[in-house]
């Protein structure tokens, strides 16, 4: 549902932005289900952790991939139609997961679970285009905190019922919580019209010509990766770092240290208010410090939950903070390209997801926790570094 105001101009209703939150939450969750119970699935299957690990690195490729693909067709199409059909292959994608009696079913599946879970990237650009010009970082930051609570929820969530009842049955739930949603979306999401009048391929050539003109976005999206990439490195490990001395832990536990990242998240609306008040540059380089901050704290204190449980925390808050600032500065210009210029953000953001899981893989099994913290902290330092030489070139629009 919309408010009508100020003239012929409609804002989203507090109804709408809630369903978005929650919807996003949700959706998202399905890309991290997997995360806790690797271990677990590694042991059924018979095989090493590294390879295991290759069921979150595909998930991340396949919703990247869906970032590029579909997401831009939210200008281009009626935006609730394209999510309706969608939900039909996110719930089919879960279903093959859950039944998957090998490793590389399970990787195929996992790639179409991320692929087809990208309604979220949908829902954000709503909440910014519908938004009063003073409620945009704010309500975008609401969707946003839906978005990552999601994100870490979705780990305590797998971990306990895996441990509960087997990973199989995680994903049999998720389906019908896709179902669901389905249903409230298709019931109460407004049908908004298209702001593209063209071709696919005019779609996508808009897409390289918004990404070679607007340089804060190409400095957005570089930062969203390297973060996300850093953030990958920790909870792809973690579970493997758990069931080791001194902690002897399984899934439940790694999944219910994600409750402590969800105060992270709800940081993400106060930056989402925040942001169209205190210097943009400023808040980024708070939030990678932040972020350099928790690497210390997981290399020094990673032996005990005291360590971790803090490291999580600041890593969270962090991550997140930089996140919604970029993404406030990614819809501050172009609103008829919202889709579009969140595709190029998004996209960049999970393929450093999928390169943090893929080498955070390899230095676990390479290097153990030492190797994990070094890589991670590696990602945040080089964003820092590049964050410092360019942002004075770059002024934003507020």
């Amino acid at each position: 549902m919309l408010m009508p105001e100020e003239g012929n101009k409609q804002f989203l209703s507090k109804g709408t932005l809630w369903l978005m939150a929650i919807g996003a939450g949700l959706v998202v969750a399905n890309n991290y289900y997997n995360q806790p119970l690797l271990g677990m699935i590694a042991r059924e299957f018979g095989q090493s952790e590294s390879a295991t690990s290759k069921v979150a690195m595909f998930t991340q490729i396949g919703y990247a991939a869906g970032l590029l693909l579909i997401i831009p067709l939210g200008d281009m199409f009626r935006r609730k139609k394209i999510i309706l059909i969608d939900f039909v292959f996110i719930l089919l994608s879960l279903l093959v997961f859950a039944l998957s009696k090998s490793l590389i079913v399970m990787i195929v599946a996992s790639f179409f679970i991320g692929l087809t879970s990208v309604v979220p990237q949908i829902f954000v650009p709503i909440a910014a285009q519908l938004s009063k010009p003073e409620e945009k970082g704010r309500n975008v930051g609401i969707v946003m905190s839906g978005l990552l609570i999601g994100i870490l929820a979705s780990r305590v969530f797998s971990g306990l019922v895996g441990d509960w009842l087997g990973w199989r049955s995680v994903f049999f739930i998720a389906a019908g919580f896709m179902v669901v949603m389905g249903v409230l979306i298709a019931w109460l999401l407004p049908n908004m019209k298209p702001t593209f009048d063209g071709t696919y391929g005019q779609l996508m050539r808009s897409i390289v010509r918004y990404t070679k003109d607007i340089p804060s976005l190409r400095l957005a999206s570089l930062r969203g990766a390297l973060g996300f990439a850093s953030f990958s490195v920790f909870w792809t490990t973690l579970t493997f770092r758990l069931e080791q001395a001194p902690f002897f832990q399984g899934s439940d536990v790694a999944g219910s240290l994600g409750l402590f990242g969800i105060a992270g998240a709800l940081a993400a609306s106060l930056v989402g208010h925040a942001s169209g008040k205190v210097d943009k540059n400023k808040l980024i380089a708070i939030a990678i410090f932040l972020m350099i901050l928790s690497w210390t704290i997981f290399g020094v204190g990673g032996s005990s939950y005291a360590g971790l449980i803090a490291g999580i925390l600041i890593l969270d808050m962090g991550l997140q903070a930089m996140h919604v600032t970029n993404q406030t500065i990614v819809f501050s210009s172009h609103p008829e390209a919202s889709n579009r210029l969140n595709t190029v953000y998004m996209v960049s953001y999970f393929v450093g997801g999928s390169v943090g899981t893929l080498i955070g893989g390899k230095a676990w099994g390479a290097y153990g926790w030492g190797g994990v913290v070094v890589t991670g902290i590696s990602f945040v330092i080089l964003c820092l570094i590049i964050h410092l030489l360019i942002c004075n070139k770059q002024k934003y629009k507020e």
